[in-house]
């Protein structure tokens, strides 16, 4: 019975969520499997693959074939390296101690990349928050200078309206005082006329 390891798709329609099995190579994609050795999340940044590394590496040595896929992701688990590490302790090039110690090796240094890529994008997110609120709090200040501005020209016409109509006040009242100044004087003339009449 050819045996492959693959991925099982779950999860909803957009958000897809992957079982990595072992199972028949006759078997549907999402059909019938063997064992299931882990999972594949592509969701999340960066993605989160947790897969049983002793499970992985005893269906490896029976014979079981990884698609390109599942390749790809037992080798960023480090299941590749842990079945290539045990194949050298089989031949005698290599002590099971010094076996694990490089394979705890990796998994440290994997570890720790991972860790940086996380923080990266957590400062990386961080610093777009801080740009947007700069922006944000920029376009504010603009926005409370323009109204202040709006303001003071409003106030400003206001000002000169009402100089204006101060002015136009003060126009109209003084051609009325030189009107009555002048029609004074002409009734005195014709008061002064009307006696002489008599």
């Amino acid at each position: 019975m050819p045996v492959k390891i693959r991925l099982q798709r779950h999860g909803k329609k957009g958000k897809p969520f992957y079982w990595v099995v072992a199972a028949d190579a006759r078997a549907k994609r999402d059909g019938r499997y063997l064992e299931k050795i882990g999972t594949y999340n592509p969701n999340t940044n960066p993605a989160t693959v947790d897969i049983n590394v002793d499970s992985a590496v005893q269906w490896l040595e029976n014979g079981a074939q990884p698609t390109d896929t599942a390749r790809t992701l037992l080798s960023y688990r480090g299941v590749l390296l842990k079945h290539h590490l045990n194949g050298g302790v089989k031949k005698g090039a290599l002590t099971q101690e010094d076996a694990d110690a490089k394979f705890n090796a990796w998994l440290e240094e994997k570890e720790a990349k991972i860790q940086a890529k996380k923080d990266g994008l957590t400062k990386a997110e961080a610093d777009a928050r801080a740009q947007a609120l700069a922006a944000e709090k920029e376009v504010n200040e603009k926005r409370i200078a323009d109204a202040k501005a709006l303001e003071e020209e409003a106030a400003a016409a206001e000002a000169a309206a009402q100089a204006e109509a101060e002015a136009e006040a003060a126009a109209e009242e003084a051609p009325a005082e030189e009107a009555t100044a002048e029609e004074a004087p002409a009734e005195e003339a014709a008061e002064e006329d009307t006696p002489a009449a008599e």
